[in-house]
């Protein structure tokens, strides 16, 4: 199972496009149901808060980081075919 994380935060237009991306491109995998996609917010958690604020929406395969700020679809699809 790979775990795909969404750090964001309520009113944040980039993290609602990192979210419809995230969604179509696991959608469109063939294992879709080996992916699992959570999404935290920085205002629930004071620790993702002090280390993603000024990065968000961020997003981790795993826990390690794949991307923040804008996110590829492609290069999304790419890193979660390869697992």
């Amino acid at each position: 199972m790979t775990r795909l994380t969404i750090i964001s935060k309520p009113d944040c237009h980039l993290c609602d496009v990192a979210r419809e991306i995230v969604e179509q491109v696991v959608a469109d995998l063939p294992d879709a149901d080996l992916v699992e996609v959570e999404e935290k917010s920085i205002l629930d958690d004071p620790v993702l808060y002090a280390r993603w604020w000024e990065k968000i929406p961020v997003v981790l395969i795993d826990d390690e980081l794949h991307a923040h700020w804008r996110l590829s679809a492609e290069r999304l699809r790419t890193a979660l075919s390869a697992r």
